[in-house]
């Protein structure tokens, strides 16, 4: 055939039916929360490829951030999310220590977790062009705006 041979860039592959079993939780988890978090997302993560074996580590961290965050959201829900004190200047009210863990928690979550696609702009980021429109791109082609 003449002219410019088709570029097949925007073609995604087929994989197959096969999906990695979901590997158990690390033995190093600090928490029952960390482990359950791991439970419920690592087969989300695995059947969109992207929590391969070498990336469960960092995987466990975010799954610990979650822990983190949600002992330090019930620890709130229990005590409170401030506690009185009396300083030189009177009654103070002041934040527990939960509250700047969960917060530490909830920016390592977020950090962690936009690596692995875990928040609608990130997943987008990381997600698959698609097939594309093959017309458009013959009407490009026949219109001479085509790349080659």
């Amino acid at each position: 055939m003449k002219g410019s041979k088709p570029k097949l860039d925007n073609v995604v592959r087929m994989k197959g039916d096969g999906v990695r079993p979901t590997p158990p939780a690390p033995d190093f988890m600090p928490s029952e929360e960390a482990v359950e978090a791991w439970d419920r997302l690592a087969p989300v993560m695995i059947a969109k490829g992207r929590l391969e074996p070498h990336f469960e580590d960092l995987f466990a961290a975010y799954c610990v951030s979650v822990g983190d965050f949600v002992r330090c959201t019930g620890d709130l829900a229990i005590m409170g999310n401030y506690y009185l004190t009396e300083t030189r200047n009177g009654t103070q009210e002041k934040k527990r220590a939960a509250w700047g863990q969960r917060q530490d928690a909830l920016a390592s979550m977020q950090r962690i977790g936009a690596l692995f696609g875990l928040t609608p702009v990130d997943e987008g980021r990381l997600g698959a062009a698609g097939q594309g429109s093959f017309l458009d791109e013959l009407e490009k082609a026949m219109k001479g705006n085509g790349s080659s």
